[in-house]
């Protein structure tokens, strides 16, 4: 039914795509980067398209390990569970400032390359963030020492050190290629959770006016650069107010989809505070994306190790509901965390205790994998 469904629909959204403005007319097809390159032009449309059907699944490092096992080309826990991929994949750029082979989570770059280059012949979407060193201290991401961020602007003590690190990221993301040689677009999350204060750009360790300058240095610089293959994504952790959600915005022109990261914790094992802060979080972005011409999104979820059998359905897509989000990312299914003790994970594998529900949630409608951006043309 799902199959079908989604056929009939984009069968008549595709005819009635040019006239039916009140359908589309909440978002602006014209990206922040005004150069962006055709493919990256119709990634977004596309995700427009889709938007209007149900939202994407998204997970973390999907394709580079899961649960038990690391590097099987082709393997995937989400695939194992209901015979399709993910429709986002998320990577991580940490590690490639100081030229490490691997990046944050243990992954070879060249590894990483293979498998976005995979997943979007098969028509899979590429997100990435980074976790990247504190330019001040040298330490990591989380070394949230205060006007750290300072340092990297025009004119700061690390803005030469810095800018070499946005060459690098500029030379890794033009290096991700199709058959045909074009750049595969990717939607771009930097400095993600921004309010809250455990990175070093987080809240309380920069000014708004401090942020919102890095964030347009390296939206300028990147384009400098000849990278035209990025849809930027603005995210912040928790806000209660659009006030909160828009303190450190860089503005209209230099972001396009508008997303936040929630989990759920083990004090909340009913999920009653998780949907109530997604739905309360959701209404502000829904009203500001509806303003302001945006995607919106939730670019990080997840209840570590998923207790709860009914989780997907019951909890998560009932935190959604009606919302019209671009996509969902769950976090890395890394498995067992020695130091911790525990395991580490985000999306079911066969035989965990949510697997069941999961297909569930994967029969639904508006939940759209791998197999379903396929049947929306542009």
């Amino acid at each position: 039914m799902k199959k079908t469904i989604l056929t009939l629909i984009t069968a008549l959204f595709i005819g009635t795509y040019c006239s039916a403005k009140p359908i589309i007319g909440n978002t602006n097809l014209s990206l922040s980067d005004k150069k962006a390159t055709p493919e990256t032009v119709s990634l977004y449309k596309k995700l427009v398209q889709l938007s209007q059907k149900g939202y994407l699944f998204g997970h973390q490092d999907d394709l580079a390990y899961g649960v038990n096992w690391r590097y099987e080309d082709g393997r995937s826990d989400v695939k194992d569970v209901v015979g399709d991929y993910p429709g986002v994949y998320g990577w991580d750029l940490a590690g490639l400032e100081k030229d490490s082979p691997n990046n944050i989570d243990g992954i070879s770059f060249t590894k990483m390359k293979q498998y976005i280059e995979e997943s979007h012949e098969r028509g899979g979407i590429t997100t990435i963030s980074w976790h990247f060193d504190n330019p001040a201290t040298g330490k990591s991401a989380w070394d949230n020492v205060p006007n750290s961020l300072k340092t990297v602007l025009p004119g700061g003590e690390n803005n030469k050190k810095f800018t070499i690190w946005l060459d690098k990221a500029a030379n890794y993301l033009l290096s991700l290629k199709d058959k045909k040689g074009k750049n595969i677009p990717v939607l771009f999350r930097p400095y993600h959770e921004l309010t809250g204060g455990w990175f070093w750009w987080g809240k309380g360790n920069c000014t708004p006016e401090e942020f919102k300058e890095v964030w347009k240095f390296t939206f300028d610089y990147l384009q400098k650069k000849g990278v035209h293959n990025l849809i930027y994504i603005y995210n912040t952790s928790s806000f209660n107010s659009k006030e909160d959600f828009l303190a450190n915005y860089p503005g209209d022109d230099y972001a396009d989809v508008l997303s936040f990261d929630s989990y759920q914790n083990n004090d909340d094992k009913e999920g009653k505070k998780f949907v109530e802060e997604v739905q309360n979080q959701l209404k502000i972005i829904n009203e500001l994306g509806t303003q302001q011409h945006k995607l919106i999104a939730i670019a990080e979820a997840g209840y570590e190790a998923i207790p709860d059998p009914k989780w997907w359905t019951g909890t998560l897509d009932k935190a959604i509901g009606d919302y019209k989000i671009s996509y969902v990312l769950l976090w890395r299914n890394h498995g067992w965390q020695e130091k911790e003790k525990k395991m580490h994970y985000y999306a079911p594998y066969p035989g965990q205790v949510s697997e069941k529900d999961f297909i569930d949630f994967y029969n639904l409608d508006k939940t759209l994998f791998e197999k379903d951006i396929k049947k929306i043309k542009n």
